[in-house]
């Protein structure tokens, strides 16, 4: 049975046998993270488990697409962090990953509010603090920016009220996505006839690092035991500008089973 979220109570009744230790208890779930990752290119899996103020775990993992540009490829922390972001975390404090985070990945998180005190955990390494990986960083505090990724937010976009209830569901996630720099709102539903799963755009003060609306939804899809080839209808609400509606068709022709309808606030 998969198993990609993990509750404090879970966690609380599993730890006795790591004395307690709840990062132990983590650093032995990494085969199950990694387990879920998709590299048809590096066959290098990575996995990530990134731990709330809660104590919850959310399971994340390296995402590749053979056909698609290596940029669209989502980091096993960048799939952890939204994960947790989709279930509805509001502060990360912990990341635990069994390969040393990359110079992306360290720029992505630190992008969450209390990067300065976020601990990195290696099968070989404990309680790193996010800052002995990133000396010297470039921040959101660097371009005057007082909201980071994981915040509550509701942008005023123009309301869509004649849209259908998929559309309405890719549209709240615009609402609530994280673009401070850019300005360029999207979100994205995809729906398998059964459960829809949506997706927010992630933006990054280096602005490379940042995390599509799209990957984000496939990111939690997968990491709920599903898979692209179940969605039914998939949609895309974007501004004009950001460049999504191209980054999200170049993707979607590869990995998706029917059109992406796009519809510009």
């Amino acid at each position: 049975m998969l198993r990609s979220f993990l509750t404090n109570y879970d966690i609380n009744q599993q730890i006795d046998t790591f004395n307690g230790d709840k990062i132990a208890f983590a650093l032995s779930l990494l085969p199950e993270a990694a387990h879920l990752a998709v590299v048809p290119v590096s066959q290098f899996h990575v996995g990530a488990i990134a731990i709330d103020v809660d104590g919850h775990f959310y399971f994340g993992a390296n995402q590749e697409c053979s056909e698609a540009s290596m940029g669209q490829t989502v980091h096993a922390e960048q799939s952890a962090i939204s994960h947790a972001w989709q279930r509805g975390a509001k502060q990360i404090t912990d990341i635990v990953v069994n390969y040393t985070p990359c110079g992306h990945c360290r720029q992505f998180l630190n992008e969450l509010r209390g990067a300065e005190s976020l601990r990195i955990h290696l099968p070989h390494s404990r309680d790193n603090l996010l800052s002995d990986f990133l000396p010297d960083s470039f921040s959101p505090k660097d371009l005057g920016m007082t909201e980071r990724l994981l915040d509550d937010v509701h942008h005023s976009l123009p309301a869509l009220n004649d849209a259908d209830t998929l559309i309405q569901a890719a549209f709240q996630a615009a609402q609530s996505c994280y673009a401070p720099y850019s300005k360029a709102y999207a979100g994205v539903a995809l729906d398998t006839g059964e459960e829809v799963f949506t997706g927010r755009y992630a933006e990054n003060a280096a602005y490379n690092p940042s995390l599509p609306p799209l990957q984000v939804a496939i990111n939690l899809l997968r990491m709920s035991g599903r898979t692209t080839d179940e969605v039914k209808r998939a949609v895309l609400v974007c501004t004009e500008h950001g460049g999504h509606v191209a980054m999200s068709q170049a993707l979607w022709q590869h990995v998706g089973s029917c059109e992406l309808e796009i519809v510009k606030i």
